[in-house]
């Protein structure tokens, strides 16, 4: 009777104390396993890392030699082969899905190779250019040395066509005191787009003693900010440097070799309209430019 009242009493405290024993430690362990998987995971994540590293290595030396190659044709055979070699360590890593510090070690080794011998391409492509340029140096002495006799031969020609062109260039026309205006019907100067019925080119032609006398025809182009020419007619050309292009306006006058002023006016209806921005103005007489100038339009 006694006995079976202690059997149904409170529990042993041995065995609570060893119940706590095994908590404690599967909690432990728990913790571990934890511990474990996290550290995993993050050497996991840096072998990624290393790979992607090796991987971008290897895809830049592979564009290095296709550099090499295009500048240096006399060696492409040995690049090639060395960029071969490059390609396959680059295929094999991104073929392998998981890796481990054994082999990301023996990937860098041999990329470390690779580099050495890319290196050593470097080197000799150096040396060739070096070379090159010492020939290229020597060539350039000889030609130097036809040319300046090519030179003496010249001089006398040279200085018969400077004369010339002094003398032509004497003979130009010049417009001075050079303004172009947007105006309204009133004449009044306008810089808006919408109320500029005409654009007046108001300049003079330079005194010039030495210019040919007689009847002149001015032209007058007109480019608009996006490069187009305002014009009137596919028939309005004139000559300039051997060729017909095209003018906006034309004025003839008679120039005695004084001072004239002159006006030239574009008119500005119909098409194209004008727009918002710079233009550019430029005269021409006798076959030369004569004078330029710029026009702002809102």
């Amino acid at each position: 009777m006694f006995t079976q009242e202690k059997n149904n009493g409170p529990s042993d405290p041995r065995k609570n104390a060893l119940v706590i024993i095994l908590s404690v430690l599967l909690i432990a362990v728990i913790v571990l396993l934890f511990w474990q998987r996290s550290e995993h995971a993050e050497v996991t994540a840096q072998l990624k890392q290393e790979k992607a590293a090796i991987e971008t290595e290897l895809s830049g030396m592979v564009m290095r030699y296709d550099t090499l190659k295009r500048n240096n044709s006399n060696l492409n055979i040995q690049f090639e082969g060395a960029q071969s070699k490059v390609k396959d360590l680059l295929s094999e890593i991104e073929q392998i899905k998981s890796t481990s510090f054994r082999q990301i070690s023996k990937y860098r080794d041999e990329m470390t190779t690779l580099r050495k011998i890319m290196r050593d391409y470097v080197v000799q492509i150096d040396s060739l250019n070096q070379k090159n340029q010492r020939l290229m140096a020597e060539n350039s002495n000889v030609k130097q040395e036809v040319t300046e006799v090519k030179t003496q031969n010249q001089a006398l020609e040279q200085e018969k066509k400077k004369l010339e062109q002094t003398v032509t260039i004497a003979a130009t026309l010049e417009a001075v005191s050079l303004h172009a205006a947007g105006i309204n019907k009133k004449g009044k100067e306008q810089t808006k787009a919408s109320k500029i019925e005409s654009i007046k080119v108001d300049f003079t032609l330079g005194k010039n003693l030495t210019a040919k006398r007689g009847t002149k025809n001015i032209y007058l182009r007109i480019q608009r900010p996006d490069q187009l020419l305002l014009t009137k007619s596919d028939k309005d050309l004139f000559k300039f440097e051997g060729l017909k292009i095209p003018f906006s306006s034309m004025r003839e006058v008679e120039y005695e070799g004084m001072d004239l002023p002159v006006s030239i006016y574009w008119d500005n209806s119909g098409q194209p309209a004008l727009i918002p921005g710079h233009y550019t103005i430029d005269l021409f007489a006798d076959g030369n430019n004569i004078g330029t100038a710029g026009l702002e339009i809102r």
